[in-house]
């Protein structure tokens, strides 16, 4: 027999938020929402209360501010989660801000008793709460005075069986305040500048009765309210693409004589890294990628790293975009996050069934990060790497490569191993002219040629010529050598 309470959770309406609450928020809990001013808690609130109130199960909001209710609705209403037709129909807004500035907290839990009992609601925001203590300790209230306050309002709102939050302004974790003891959970929103960038995270540091995801997790505030970005592995599990890949099977890349190099194409669901200089024709191959999937009935994703928007709308990828066959992922917004890239992929992914995805370029990746996200780069780029292939696309990525030649480096990252395979473009000398040169040196998995070939750039994009022969003693005697190397001391005289 199994005699263990079922506990309803509730949908916040938040993205994300249910992920990293462990599946969404216990109904009838008691939850503080806390952090310093201005980083989000009033929107949060007002954005849960939308989308759960109803009729059926209203929500009462109790502002306990210095400021007028009407300010504070004037504001909220500018997001697009606001609906002004479920306002004293499916939520009703109090204002106890007379008797918490008086500072006796039982005319404030009488107040709030007394409108829970009229109008029975199954939502009660306070906020914000730190009002009511900072007015207690005001007035002389003892902290004993205050935990009574907390506990009788835990007990009322349980027995009622009302879902609670309150709102307060605190500044650290570490603040006493027997709140933090009594409530079934504690979201903690903060905020920090870092240089130029302003970056939002949320902990989920206590939800009793149910696992939630550890750490700090990033969080932006836009039209719609909060968007908060799950781990790129959770994010995978809520928008995973169900991709069929058969055994063998084998993408065309669209360059000619590219995928003989390959040994037959690019393995489906494999990630490929295309290493060059700047001017090597890396975006151009990235493009040809893309082209040669949708002339397949592909769909595919893009996310520009370094490009002007008025530049990626150019020619062949202008027309792929225009025609609904490639998606292409904002990358303007500043103070990006790992997880928020993931998160705007993975959704552009599963709305056009994509199986080709490219990212141009890890160099310019890594400059839209905001500056905290850096410090980790080499992290943050083997989690999107991962939660890309458990969808099961296939991926190029490009990487600017500095053209030194006394080392053989394939990433400026140390982090070749992460893909599967890699093309490797360089220039070299010969005949006084720059020459264009690529390998593939590395298929995991698959045999592939070991050729150094030489290729030039038209208006019809690559074309890859035969396998270079060797040309030392072409120049005056002396062996062919890459561009940007030092030329041998000449010891003739």
């Amino acid at each position: 027999m199994n005699d263990k309470v079922t506990i309803n959770r509730l949908s916040t309406g938040v993205p994300g938020l249910d992920e990293i609450l462990g599946g969404g928020l216990p109904e009838f809990s008691f939850n503080l929402i806390a952090g310093p001013p201005g980083c989000g808690k009033t929107t949060l609130a007002h954005q849960m209360m939308f989308a759960l109130a109803t009729p059926e199960r209203p929500a009462i909001y109790f502002t306990v501010l210095g400021e007028p209710p009407l300010k504070m609705l004037r504001y909220q209403q500018q997001f697009e989660f606001f609906d002004s037709a479920q306002v004293n129909r499916s939520v009703r807004f109090i204002n106890l801000s007379d008797d918490a500035l008086a500072g006796n907290l039982d005319n404030v839990l009488n107040c709030i008793v007394t409108e829970v009992q009229t109008h029975n609601p199954a939502l009660v925001f306070v906020d914000s709460f730190r009002s009511v203590v900072l007015a207690s300790e005001t007035e002389g209230g003892s902290n004993s005075n205050l935990q009574h306050f907390v506990q009788q309002l835990g007990v009322l709102m349980t027995s009622w069986q009302a879902t609670t939050f309150l709102l307060g302004e605190y500044f650290t974790e570490n603040d006493a305040n027997p709140v933090f003891t009594v409530a079934d959970g504690l979201i903690w929103l903060r905020q920090s500048v870092q240089g130029n960038s302003m970056v939002r995270k949320m902990e989920i540091m206590k939800m009793r009765g149910q696992a939630t995801l550890p750490g700090l997790h990033t969080f932006r505030i836009g039209a719609a309210g909060l968007m908060v970005f799950a781990p790129a592995r959770v994010a995978v599990s809520a928008h995973v693409n169900e991709i069929r890949v058969p055994p063998g099977a084998r993408l065309q890349m669209g360059v000619p004589h590219l995928d003989e190099m390959l040994g037959g194409g690019l393995p489906r669901g494999h990630s490929l890294l295309v290493a060059g200089p700047s001017g090597s024709g890396k975006s151009i191959l990235a493009t040809a990628f893309l082209a040669e999937g949708a002339r397949c009935g592909e769909t595919g994703v893009i996310a520009f790293f370094e490009q002007r928007p008025h530049r990626v709308r150019d020619g062949v990828i202008r027309g792929l975009i225009e025609s609904g066959r490639v998606a292409e992922v904002d990358t303007q917004a500043a103070d990006l996050s790992i997880d928020e890239i993931v998160f705007e992929l993975l959704n552009e992914i599963r709305r056009l069934k994509a199986t080709r995805v490219v990212i141009d370029s890890l160099s310019g990746f890594e400059l839209v990060l905001a500056p905290t996200f850096r410090e980790d780069f080499k992290e943050s780029l083997l989690r999107m790497v991962a939660a890309l292939e458990r969808t099961g696309v296939t991926v190029l990525m490009t990487s600017e490569l500095e053209d030194r030649y006394i080392d053989l480096r394939f990433s400026p990252y140390g982090t070749a191993f992460l893909t599967d395979a890699i093309i490797v473009q360089r220039y070299i000398e010969l005949g006084s002219r720059p020459r264009r040169v690529m390998a593939v040196v590395k298929m995991r998995g698959s045999k592939h040629s070991n050729e150094l070939r030489e290729y030039t750039i038209d208006d019809s994009g690559l074309q890859i010529g035969e396998m270079l022969a060797d040309q030392e003693g072409l120049l005056g005697g002396r062996p062919t050598r890459k561009i940007g190397a030092q030329a041998p001391p000449d010891h003739s005289s």
